[in-house]
């Protein structure tokens, strides 16, 4: 298989020189052309075709979402949208998903030489998903599989103590990891969710890889969409029915215990399986403070972020869900919880709330398996 080749679009030539040479340094991406504005661009693009669009949203002559716009309708290309971390960026960067965007990245920082490690690290990552991403209903170049050494949770979460959780003693609770193509699908899971109340859904916990400002928005916009409640999670708030918590960019978040009380840690640390948050993180901690009493469900998204989380909390005792590949952006993540054993059932999209609803309703059962994992003091 060839290097993916990438065409970036950014009036700002310092930035066009920073992505290109993020891009030339990953082995398999290479960088097919820069252009300053959408018109040069679309003169670049009726000459050759790159695998890949970088797009700036603020551009002269044409805005960045009018252009993507154009793209969709006229010859679908995956398209990552490039920006500044700022709230009226977000806000700009959830339109371009709505209008067809594959993922948004931060516009890369070059401040310390580990934030431009960090950025070029999100942006390969990002780029490889985009080539890979189901685009107008069509299945793009399958996904090559990358084994290399990678940071683990224990960086962020602490080794497990002995004991276990009691099986039944608090709420179900659900936790949930996406990464390309989990916007969408989020939304469409979490809208046909009910409120609190008799037969209503459980608290939920999400870490969806994203940048940092961006969760924020995201969330507001699907506490305006969704019948349950959702925000961006803070450290310390509690684990409720009827409450989704996203996890912060660029934050990890970890699942906690105090007695029958659920409640959520936002802490800074290393990348884990190459994100901030991480769904490894998440769904150890899952494991250790919950147990037989959580759900585990790994969507749409490229790489193995969440696959051995989502091993342990089947180990645990936990109920392991993976998104089947026909519904999958890209078939990634859950693919590595499959070929692990991770997964007890492999769903479609649209199957998933009502596997959350049931989870809710269910007894959770022991496993020979069980936690380690007490009450906090």
């Amino acid at each position: 298989m060839g290097k993916i080749r990438v065409l970036i679009v950014d009036d700002s030539a310092s930035v066009r020189r920073t992505l290109a040479d993020i891009i030339a340094g990953d082995p398999g991406l290479e960088v097919m052309a820069t252009a300053a504005d959408p018109f040069a661009a679309a003169e670049r693009i009726r000459h050759e075709i790159p695998d890949v669009i970088l797009l700036d949203v603020e551009m002269p002559r044409m805005d960045g979402i009018s252009f993507l716009k154009r793209i969709m309708a006229q010859r679908p290309i995956p398209v990552v949208m490039c920006s500044a971390l700022t709230d009226a960026g977000s806000e700009a960067l959830l339109d371009a998903m709505d209008a067809g965007a594959v993922d948004v990245i931060p516009k890369p920082r070059v401040d310390t030489k580990q934030h431009l490690l960090e950025s070029g690290v999100r942006i390969c990552d990002v780029v490889r998903a985009a080539a890979h991403a189901r685009v107008g209903g069509l299945r793009r170049r399958a996904a090559p599989r990358r084994v290399e050494a990678k940071l683990t949770a224990d960086a962020v979460l602490p080794p497990p103590v002995p004991g276990r959780v009691p099986v039944g003693a608090t709420e179900r609770i659900v936790c949930i990891g996406a990464s390309t193509g989990g916007t969408e699908a989020l939304r469409q899971v979490l809208e046909a969710l009910p409120a609190d109340g008799p037969g209503g859904a459980p608290g939920i916990v999400v870490v969806q890889h994203m940048p940092e400002t961006f969760t924020a928005a995201f969330a507001r916009r699907l506490d305006g969409l969704c019948r349950v409640r959702v925000k961006e999670a803070a450290d310390g708030d509690a684990v409720l029915p009827g409450l989704v918590l996203i996890a912060p960019g660029n934050r990890h978040m970890l699942l906690q215990r105090t007695g029958a009380r659920y409640y959520v840690a936002v802490k800074d640390g290393p990348l884990v399986s190459r994100h901030r948050p991480s769904v490894d993180v998440l769904f150890r901690s899952a494991a250790q403070y919950a147990g037989a009493n959580a759900l585990g469900i790994l969507m749409t998204g490229m790489g193995d972020d969440g696959a051995r989380g989502l091993l342990e909390m089947k180990r645990a005792g936990a109920v392991t869900i993976a998104q089947d590949e026909e519904s999958c952006v890209v078939f990634g993540m859950p693919k590595e919880a499959i070929e692990l054993g991770a997964a007890d059932r492999i769903v479609p999209l649209d199957r998933i709330p009502v596997e959350i609803l049931r989870a809710r309703r269910a007894s959770p059962s022991p496993s020979p398996q069980a936690p380690n994992a007490v009450d906090r003091p």
